[in-house]
């Protein structure tokens, strides 16, 4: 049976301006895709953001089932919330892409809050719009059926991705994404979303998916 056990974040950026990062010490690391950038329980001690790429915070559970917790892209930070309480990292993070990360101290990425009241204030409202949406995709995922998973998901990344222009979103997801990003088999995401095509709720081209914006 299909279970609600995912909750995408891929609607909120959060970022700090790479050249103060460079000068407050930061130093580019690459990363390969499909290498691990941390491990889940590791201790948090540095502060990570991409500059190019993309990374996914991932779980597996004991039969070897993936659950991607999120994806993240250029301009996003990702894995900061245990910085704050010297905490372990809930999940890994795996390059899903070759990537190029740029990586901060603890020590200094909290100096910088100290410093900057306007970047603490920032990383403070983003943090709890993170924390509101995760509430908000955990109840729907857990109480609703496959396709309003899906269409939920597809709608986080719409948000993220708004354009002022009447264009086309682009899903940059493969269906075994999709479906380890909301809990689902993979036969289930491929059968809902050739639904949502037949009554016109999106599009599929040479086999990727294509959102209205």
């Amino acid at each position: 049976m299909d279970e609600p056990n995912f909750e995408p974040q891929i609607g909120i950026v959060l970022a700090i301006n790479t050249d103060m990062l460079i000068t407050w010490g930061a130093n580019f690391r690459q990363y390969r895709k499909g290498e691990i950038i941390f491990k889940e329980d590791s201790l948090a001690l540095f502060y990570h953001q991409i500059e190019e790429g993309s990374v996914k915070m991932t779980n597996c559970n004991e039969q070897g089932k993936e659950f991607i917790q999120g994806i993240f892209e250029a301009g996003d930070a990702f894995g900061e919330p245990p910085l704050f309480y010297e905490g372990v990292y809930p999940s890994s993070a795996v390059a899903e892409t070759d990537c190029t990360i740029i990586r901060l101290r603890k020590e200094s990425f909290m100096e910088i809050l100290k410093d900057d009241p306007k970047i603490l204030m920032d990383f403070t409202r983003t943090l709890c719009k993170r924390m509101h949406m995760k509430a908000i995709v955990s109840r729907e995922l857990a109480c609703y059926e496959p396709e309003h998973r899906i269409i939920t998901m597809f709608d986080l990344y719409k948000a993220k991705h708004k354009t002022t222009e009447n264009k086309r979103i682009k899903v940059p997801y493969t269906r075994q994404q999709i479906a380890d990003m909301t809990g689902l088999r993979v036969e289930t995401v491929i059968r809902t979303i050739r639904s949502l095509e037949q009554r016109g709720e999106l599009k599929i081209e040479s086999g990727k998916v294509y959102l209205t914006a």
